[in-house]
């Protein structure tokens, strides 16, 4: 299986978000991790599920990580709750980790993704959203020691995006195409 981390954090201080809320709002990359994560299985934190718009990603199977283990999913068909994130290890297909902040850095720590997918926001942060600072810092240092970048800088809308792929790893072409096609194509 290969593991795919897919984020969009802000330049110079890498937040994510200010406690639950993303602090920008950017069409384009909404549609761009709406392209690359289409028809994937994904896994992410329950903070992250709940801010899904009626919690839930059309095209999708999405595997929550929570503590609890009487947590409750919108759509039992294609939702599932993981209380233990051991058994993603040996997920059979490709698995996107997308987010939150515990998320990304439980799996840069314990089962790094073999590629990343690093949105970088050089705009301006919501100065009316409150809360605390969310930032993947551990995330992004890990990316820069251990991972090389294997595409252009890709710019939309003040988002540079580019893709890591962890040194050493092995990740099909196919994978690889996917991606780069999703970046790509508006």
């Amino acid at each position: 299986m290969t593991k795919i981390a897919v984020w969009c954090r802000h330049e110079n201080d890498n937040i994510i978000g200010i406690g639950p809320n993303i602090p920008w709002y950017i069409p384009s990359d909404f549609k761009r991790f709406r392209r690359i994560t289409e028809r994937a299985c994904i896994t992410c934190g329950q903070t992250t599920y709940e801010s899904f718009p009626n919690r839930t990603l059309p095209n999708r199977k999405i595997y929550v990580l929570s503590f609890d283990e009487k947590y409750e999913v919108s759509d039992k068909e294609n939702h599932f709750v993981v209380n233990n994130p051991s058994l993603l290890r040996d997920f059979s297909e490709p698995l996107y980790v997308c987010g939150g902040a515990s998320v990304y850095k439980m799996f840069m720590q314990n089962d790094a993704p073999e590629v990343i997918v690093d949105s970088c926001y050089k705009g301006e942060l919501n100065p009316e959203l409150s809360g605390q600072p969310v930032d993947i810092t551990f995330c992004i240092d890990m990316m820069m020691r251990d991972y090389e970048k294997v595409s252009p800088d890709y710019d939309e809308d003040n988002v540079i995006t580019t893709v890591w792929v962890k040194k050493g790893a092995e990740v099909s072409k196919e994978i690889l195409n996917h991606i780069t096609l999703s970046i790509i194509n508006k």
